[in-house]
């Protein structure tokens, strides 16, 4: 089936000018990804960007303010990508069960690239979402980002895989923090993955973490 070729939008209070708008923009996007996924958030500035992408740091600070925001910017774009992912594989799947299963698959397997945004490597950003999005969360500005709708789609996420919850068990007492905790845990079990295998078990199996919180979910709510 060929792929739809779409286009996320993400929160102008976010950016200074949309990368989306131009060329440079989505250079930058794109090397920001590579060099965020080589050097770590904290190795990362705009200067080696500049470098990378072969321009000068005030053109980048043009597109954001500073990384933060740029980190901000691709942390909501990666989250807006797993949302449409999650209405797309859901989509006229009548039984709350499986549409809970494929959106748990969704949220917990290995991800592949995305053709259908060619600036964007999913792979790479994923692997960002997984080391670094603690660095977007927790900071002493967070009420006021989240005030202005920067975390939406997350919690957009969260709230439309609770109500699937809630529809499969209405008793159960405790469906958004089962799924923030699955959503946040799966991030935090394929670090392990990566840095401390001997804490994973099962690790021969590609799908280790995936079966272990569809486990997990469906024996909660049973």
């Amino acid at each position: 089936m060929e792929k739809l070729f779409l286009n996320i939008t993400i929160s102008p209070e976010l950016y200074i000018k949309n990368p989306e708008s131009s060329e440079v923009g989505k250079k930058i996007i794109s090397k920001s990804i590579v060099l965020i996924d080589e050097l770590g958030f904290e190795g990362f500035t705009f200067k080696k960007l500049a470098k990378r992408i072969n321009s000068t740091e005030s053109t980048i600070y043009r597109y954001f303010e500073n990384k933060h925001m740029l980190l901000l910017y691709l942390t909501c774009w990666y989250w807006s990508w797993v949302e449409y992912k999650l209405v797309f594989g859901m989509n006229n799947i009548f039984s709350a069960e499986e549409r809970l299963k494929i959106a748990l698959n969704i949220l917990t397997e290995p991800i592949s690239e995305d053709k259908s945004f060619f600036h964007i490597n999913e792979v790479l950003l994923h692997q960002i979402i997984i080391n670094e999005s603690t660095k977007v969360i927790y900071t002493k500005d967070v009420d006021s980002e989240n005030e202005k709708g920067f975390y939406t789609v997350y919690k957009q996420i969260v709230n439309r895989l609770s109500d699937i919850v809630k529809e499969i068990n209405p008793n159960y007492k405790y469906p958004s923090m089962l799924i923030s905790s699955t959503i946040d845990g799966a991030l935090h079990q394929k670090y392990f993955v990566n840095h401390f295998p001997s804490l994973i078990d099962n690790t021969q199996s590609t799908d280790c973490v995936s079966s272990f919180y569809n486990d997990l979910v469906f024996s909660a709510i049973k």
